[in-house]
């Protein structure tokens, strides 16, 4: 059996996927995280089924390519049921896409999720009668603390065996006469249910009109006849009637199964928006949490990083002596160990606390109304406000950033906010930053290149949006309520991300120690660094930091770590004045992405833009080096 979790946007689906599967897919407390399909094999009652994690969507009518994702596989009859959820404390809204999926005529139950939230709004549900309605099973959950999981599994099995459909809701009568003879000019052997065709060509749903009608000239004069005799009964375009409808019958379902009574208790997060959206305080109070959240990052790693390193520094020493400095075996041995003490001393001391961190304010609630305080900046440079949250995710990942554009209605605003995505600091960037500039000079210094790097995408993303201009729409986003973070949650998460350094960046950061050993013992990383010195000579970097920028590019944490060893020493201010550690820094963070991101750039937005992504970030790398040697110059 093959269940489907659908429903809107931050409703909680992928929140009650992890905790039947494992942690397998990122959840967050704002909308629009999920952007692809995830599965995975769970056991209900001894049956082995597959439960598929569907990208939020409010309508079957998508107009982003997350949503897309969803519609694509929900009719392609992948799904044996269809696990609707919905965040009860906003039912009347979310009964909207509910209808829509009853209309696809697949078995069907509907999950209450976050229902502790609709009763501390005051909000009480009869579930039998909903039931009623609708024809399909009403369970209640509580997804972050797996109540009611159990229940809604079962009833999804028992939903499967018995094939059970829910029922038709009917529209007016003159609108029912419509969809009726519209589907009367369907053909028979169409996959899909007549009715939901029909509605769907009434609302000019081009993909369902290309879909059914598939170059049927009269079938296309009968969809723009019925359109317009419809348009013509009511006043207004007939998409908008079909919408109107679909409203008031989930509002009237609403009023008939759910009771608004005052909330028990008063809720203290209903007046700290007051203060959070404040619009001057709230700007206060974004540059104290991002300034507070810079010093924890920062505070852990360096007290971490400094005794760890000098464990291994000495055990490196050691085992020169014992084997012989100059030996094959001896730097071999030590390439493995700085690869080690890399991961281990300098990336993980800051990437633990940052993600961490991360995965807080996520599930909080607070990054939502970081995207509202930032929409008139993001309509500044001629962006939707809605692309701050891919922009934010890129602070975690850059390519799960850059997949999150998919929520972006614009195939304009995907491009110019993926290229921006790219230049956002990574978590593998902010160790660099951490790791070399807030370490060696000083975190104000850190915090420097931040600002630097808000600046620089601000601009280049003005420069991009007035080379293709397009009006932007105004910013409708949900903004989802407070939750205390399950430490659970946060834990898994955080997890989630920092396996993917463990599993996937830390044996390359090995492997490329070794390499860069085997290197120098061999004298090729003399070859490279000649063929690098145009670069590094322009930028007054020593010579030997050429094999260093080319491991970047395969991930970024390496270049850092490659410096330690191509200098011979974790004391970098030994070697390299802090000019040079600015420009090293500046350069790294912003030249040609790691290839993992230029391969979700080819994928996302074609292979010319990628090369163009690739070239740009080369010409802003050098520029922007360039610039900070000659001002570094007057300051230190």
């Amino acid at each position: 059996m093959k269940l489907a979790l659908a429903g809107q946007p931050n409703c909680g689906k992928s929140t009650i996927f992890n905790y039947v599967s494992g942690y397998k897919a990122i959840t967050s407390n704002f909308p629009g995280t999920t952007v692809k399909y995830t599965a995975s094999q769970i056991y209900i009652d001894g049956h082995t089924c597959e439960c598929i994690d569907l990208p939020g969507t409010y309508s079957l009518t998508s107009t982003d390519a997350a949503g897309y994702e969803s519609r694509k596989y929900l009719l392609s009859g992948g799904a044996d049921v269809v696990i609707n959820v919905v965040d009860a404390s906003l039912l009347s809204r979310s009964l909207e896409l509910t209808i829509q999926l009853m209309e696809m005529e697949i078995p069907m139950v509907l999950c209450l999720n976050m229902i502790d939230e609709a009763r501390r709004k005051g909000i009480e549900i009869d579930l039998e009668r909903l039931s009623s309605i609708l024809g399909i099973p009403v369970i209640e959950t509580i997804g972050v603390k797996g109540m009611g999981l159990k229940e809604l599994f079962s009833a999804a099995l028992r939903v499967f065996k018995r094939g059970r459909k829910a029922k038709t809701i009917k529209y007016s009568r003159d609108v029912e006469e419509i969809i009726d003879l519209m589907a009367a000019y369907i053909k028979d052997d169409l996959t899909l249910p007549k009715r939901l065709a029909a509605i769907k060509l009434l609302e000019g749903d081009e993909y369902f009109i290309a879909m059914v009608r598939d170059g049927d000239e009269e079938l296309g004069k009968r969809i723009a006849e019925l359109k317009k005799i419809l348009s013509s009964r009511h006043g207004r375009s007939s998409d908008m009637v079909i919408s109107s409808e679909r409203h008031s019958q989930a509002m009237n379902t609403f009023e008939r199964v759910a009771k608004v009574v005052h909330p028990p208790l008063a809720d203290i997060r209903d007046q700290v928006d007051n203060i959070v959206m404040h619009p001057y305080i709230g700007y206060i109070l974004l540059a104290l949490v991002f300034y507070g959240f810079f010093n924890f990052v920062f505070g852990i790693g360096e007290k971490v990083e400094g005794p760890l390193m000098g464990f291994f520094e000495f055990f490196s020493q050691h085992l020169g002596k014992s084997m012989g400095s100059e030996s094959m075996g001896y730097l071999i041995l030590n390439g493995i160990l700085q690869g080690i003490a890399g991961g281990i001393a300098v990336v993980l001391p800051y990437l633990v606390p940052f993600l961490i961190g991360l995965a807080f304010l996520e599930d909080v609630g607070y990054l939502p109304r970081v995207a509202f305080l930032v929409d008139s900046f993001m309509h500044r440079i001629g962006l939707h406000g809605k692309s701050i949250l891919p922009l934010i995710m890129g602070y975690g990942c850059t390519v799960p950033a850059i997949m999150g554009t998919r929520i972006l209605e614009s195939n304009r605003d995907r491009f110019i906010v993926s290229v921006l995505a790219s230049l956002v600091p990574c978590a593998a960037r902010t160790t660099i930053i951490f790791g070399m500039v807030a370490f060696f000079i000083n975190p104000n210094a850190a915090l420097a290149i931040y600002a630097l790097n808000i600046a620089v995408i601000a601009l280049v993303g003005r420069i991009l949006s007035m080379i293709l201009p397009e009006v932007t729409s105004g910013m409708i986003m949900e903004i989802p309520v407070y939750h205390l973070p399950s430490i659970r949650t946060t834990l898994a998460k955080s997890w989630y991300r920092i396996r993917e350094y463990i599993v996937i960046a830390w044996p390359m950061l090995i492997v490329g120690s070794v390499i860069l050993s085997l290197m120098e013992f061999w004298g090729m990383d003399r070859f490279v660094n000649a063929m690098l010195w145009p670069v590094t000579y322009i930028l007054g970097l020593p010579e030997d930091v050429g094999t260093t920028l080319i491991f970047g590019i395969l991930r970024k944490e390496l270049s850092m770590i490659m410096l330690i060893q191509a200098l011979e020493t974790p004391h970098i201010l030994t070697v390299m004045s802090k000019v040079q550690v600015m420009v090293f820094t500046v350069f790294v963070i912003f030249y040609i992405p790691c290839l993992a991101t230029i391969a979700v750039l080819w994928r996302e937005i074609g292979s010319k833009r990628a090369f163009f992504t690739v070239l740009l970030t080369l010409i802003l790398a050098t520029g922007l080096a360039l610039a900070t040697r000659v001002l570094g110059a007057f300051i230190w």
